[in-house]
């Protein structure tokens, strides 16, 4: 697409029209609002939250420039662990914005689950096992070498000094089943990461943005009737939402932001506020996940999910700047100019979305086929035999194949955005970053869950559809003549690669800023979303039971740590014997 730089001025034109189209008047829970829209000039008032993003990012840019010890790991055993973790990547079948997340919770639960068995042969104090973390993270590629501060590591050891407070008292306290303390211990570890994440990437810009966009929202949607919910849940609702859909931060990060929220002094709470927090651990790890996955939070989801774009390419936006800091200010007040870098930002994603939807979907795919694998050899044909039953080739070729085609084809058929969506997007982008944009308000209806006849209709018919689809699929699998119990196994593995190709849709629509549905959407929607819901299920016990997982966790990840460690212990040694040769 060929935009020039003078393109703010047709896209603000178009969207005056478009504001005044029939497609305005279609309503749901959220009604949009659009205030009369003024001519502009090149230069533009800052939205106030925008220039508070700005100038806070400015000065980070700035401050971090001071001088710095930084860490350093040897080339070649990065070279190794680097293929392993593309090998975890699959196995783990992790979203690639979780994937460091869950790099450092794998470490964690090496080292320390064995505490939970008995078998913790010593106890490893803060600052090890922040080098430790930090280092297998830089040695994988999750962090760059030669840049991640080694001052650092202090605040990494002080965070890990709580959190190995927290896993001692789980793992002490006798009074949890074995279940209920793996799963504590996981929630707190889980947790641990995202705070270890965090400070080791330092992600300034993203938590301006996400105070920006929360601030903005909060004073653009009105919720009705106006006493549901006071102003202070409404800004947490937002903010929760913002997190969600902006950045997709799953339900573990949110959760730690949240608790953030409740302790003001969560980075360096005192002896006494540790043992608090430790005794309340089994509330957060019951009530939390509720509580940020309410139909409330479902309404906000929807909002975010509409303007998110246009803070996700004012980030781009922002690091194309990094190397400028004390030109951001005036970048962003030059209409001009910002829409140019707009331009520009969304026709990089545009190319790259393809490319990058089927990365995701490959590996997907090929995650939830080798666990096709493992429960093939291990349970599906053990099971087979003890039913007097077995497999033909042409059956096990469809046992394989078919979940790999459903994937390949939801995929395919994503389509990208139409080319008139840019306009939509410069004219919102603006109406957002200027006072004199044009602002555009939301309205949420909050009211109470009634069970009255179309609902109840619904559901059933939901529930219905959910039945037909597995029955259908049940059925291409049983005509194929797989064993029983492989039509039930590859049933559900269909499920899974459904949601996994749902996820990967919603991701698709990451520069759309309406909505643009048709019949073929809706039909869609109508076949998966039902056997998507059981999918996702399956997913958390499928991320919860991981065996492959887990075996790579003991059996072949801890010698290769062990291994590596050793190769760069002896690097370093030969380095410093060439050194004295002289």
């Amino acid at each position: 697409m060929n935009i020039n730089g003078n393109i703010y001025i047709s896209a603000l034109e178009s969207k005056i029209s478009d504001k005044n189209s029939p497609a305005d008047t279609k309503h749901k829970e959220i009604v949009n609002k659009n205030t009369s829209e003024k001519p502009i000039d090149h230069n533009g008032r800052l939205n106030p939250d925008i220039q508070v993003l700005a100038d806070a990012y400015t000065q980070e840019l700035i401050r971090s420039k001071k001088d710095y010890t930084p860490i350093h790991v040897d080339e070649m055993t990065s070279r190794l662990a680097k293929f392993y973790e593309k090998i975890r990547k699959v196995i783990d079948w992790k979203d690639d914005n979780t994937i460091r997340r869950g790099s450092i919770e794998r470490i964690l639960k090496r080292v320390l689950f064995p505490k939970l068995a008995g078998f913790l042969i010593k106890n490893y104090n803060p600052e090890t096992l922040a080098e430790t973390v930090t280092t297998e993270l830089i040695r994988g590629g999750h962090l760059p070498n030669h840049t991640i501060p080694r001052e650092r590591l202090g605040s990494v050891s002080e965070a890990l000094y709580k959190y190995l407070y927290f896993f001692e008292h789980v793992s002490n306290d006798k009074s949890f089943k074995v279940k209920e303390k793996t799963n504590l211990a996981t929630f707190i570890l889980e947790i641990a990461a995202c705070e270890i994440e965090e400070i080791l990437t330092n992600p300034v810009k993203e938590q301006e943005i996400t105070k920006a966009m929360t601030k903005i929202l909060n004073d653009r949607i009105s919720v009705i009737p106006s006493d549901s919910i006071n102003s202070e849940e409404k800004l947490k609702l937002i903010r929760i939402s913002v997190q969600r859909t902006l950045y997709d931060l799953d339900d573990n990060f949110i959760i730690y932001q949240l608790l953030k929220e409740e302790y003001p002094d969560w980075h360096n709470p005192n002896p006494d506020i540790i043992g608090e927090m430790s005794k309340k651990i089994p509330y957060w790890w019951k009530n939390a996940y509720k509580k940020i996955n309410t139909r409330i939070n479902g309404k906000f989801d929807s909002v975010a999910e509409g303007v998110d774009t246009v803070f996700m390419l004012l980030d781009d936006v922002l690091e194309d700047l990094k190397d400028k800091p004390n030109k951001i200010r005036t970048t962003l007040e030059n209409k001009e100019k910002l829409t140019d870098l707009i331009t520009k930002s969304y026709n990089k994603r545009y190319k790259t979305l393809k490319i990058r939807l089927l990365h995701l979907a490959f590996f997907s795919t090929l995650s939830v086929f080798l666990s096709n694998w493992v429960t093939f050899y291990i349970i599906e044909v053990p099971l087979a035999h003890l039913f007097y039953e077995g497999f033909n080739l042409s059956a096990a070729i469809i046992d394989f194949l078919i979940p790999t085609l459903v994937m390949f084809f939801l995929v395919i058929i994503i389509k990208p955005p139409k080319k008139e969506n840019l306009k939509k997007i410069i004219s919102t982008t603006l109406s957002f970053v200027y006072k004199d944009g044009g602002q555009e308000h939301y309205q949420i209806r909050i009211t109470e869950k009634k069970y009255n006849l179309f609902n109840i209709f619904m559901t059933i018919i939901f529930i219905l559809s959910a039945w037909l689809v597995f029955t259908s699929i049940a059925f291409v699998f049983y005509i194929a003549k797989l064993p029983i119990t492989s039509v039930i196994f590859d049933t559900f593995t269909i499920a899974l690669t459904v949601f996994a190709a749902v996820v990967i849709r919603n991701q698709s629509k990451e520069l759309n800023v309406d909505e643009d549905r048709n019949v073929s959407d809706f039909v869609l929607d109508i076949l998966t979303l039902p056997i998507a819901k059981v999918g996702s299920v399956l997913a958390k016990k499928w991320r919860e039971y991981n065996i492959v997982a887990i075996f790579f966790n003991f059996v072949i990840e801890t010698p290769f740590a062990a291994i590596l460690d050793f190769i760069q212990g002896w690097s370093e040694y030969l380095k410093e014997k060439r050194s004295e040769m002289h």
